[in-house]
């Protein structure tokens, strides 16, 4: 597997799933400061937690702002700490329907057309910058999407105290914050502890699918999904790694990055 050229500050200012960098403790404690699974589970709230974003207090535009004064209401969801009341969320008659989670959704390009191109499912997509969530919230407006609702919180708090065990259908994590300086690395969402976590929230048969262009990433979340016990890799190709479900759309940053000689890497892993 080839070496992803450099990709500079440019790069990864276009990228709208990536949030600005933040500066970080050499010596500061992991993901965790008690790496103890059965508390995390349990919905222990760890104060001292490293967060994998930075956030931002970004400008909204005046349509960014008014979808989420209009829209709102109705597709913006209340964090509570409390479990999450699925249909009623989706105001759904029919309990069914398939559950997918996505984390960092940016502004939202690729999970508007999953929505879309997936009428069938319902999806909770989480991003904590709020142009983002606006941004999302309009597309929804525009294009009429009735099978996604929006939440601007710590993705970790929500997995953590909101979604039972062996909820989800399926979860979604798409081009995460590298955190490529390596002291920075210990920020990354794709961790030990956060993968045991979220793994239990998934239901036998459920998926995770992830996808990331910075290849030393997509190593440290092959060895850490690949080491939780729970999980089965379903990549065929080199590497373990996967080909683009036809569902993920390939948007116009990853386009440019292609152009550009950067590789991207899909991992799909199956609940046992």
């Amino acid at each position: 597997m080839s070496e992803n050229k450099k990709i500079t500050s440019e790069d990864h200012q276009a990228s709208a799933h990536r949030k600005s960098e933040g500066e970080g403790s050499a010596d500061a404690p992991r993901l965790y400061t008690r790496p103890d699974i059965e508390k995390i589970a349990s919905g222990e709230h760890y104060i001292n937690r490293i967060k994998s974003f930075v956030l931002r207090t970004g400008r909204l535009t005046p349509g960014q702002a008014k979808a989420i004064e209009t829209l709102g209401p109705q597709f913006l969801l209340s964090y509570t700490a409390q479990a999450i009341d699925w249909e009623k969320s989706f105001q759904s008659t029919n309990p069914g329907r398939p559950r997918i989670l996505e984390i960092g959704f940016g502004m939202g390009e690729t999970t508007a057309k999953i929505a879309q191109v997936r009428p069938d499912d319902d999806f909770l997509a989480i991003e904590v910058h709020e142009p983002g969530v606006g941004a999302l919230l309009k597309v929804i407006g525009e294009q009429g999407i009735t099978n996604l609702r929006l939440m601007r919180h710590d993705a970790v708090e929500v997995v953590q105290n909101m979604i039972p065990e062996g909820y989800l259908d399926g979860v979604h994590v798409y081009f995460p914050d590298p955190w490529h300086k390596k002291r920075h690395n210990k920020r990354r969402l794709i961790q030990p502890e956060f993968v045991a976590l979220l793994a239990s929230r998934i239901k036998p048969g459920g998926y995770w699918h992830l996808a990331t262009d910075w290849q030393e990433y997509a190593e440290q979340m092959m060895e850490v999904l690949s080491g939780e016990a729970s999980l089965q890799n379903t990549g065929t190709l080199d590497g373990g790694y996967a080909e683009r479900p036809s569902y993920r759309p390939i948007t116009k940053f990853e386009n440019r990055g292609i152009r550009l000689g950067h590789g991207v890497w899909d991992l799909v892993f199956k609940k046992k």
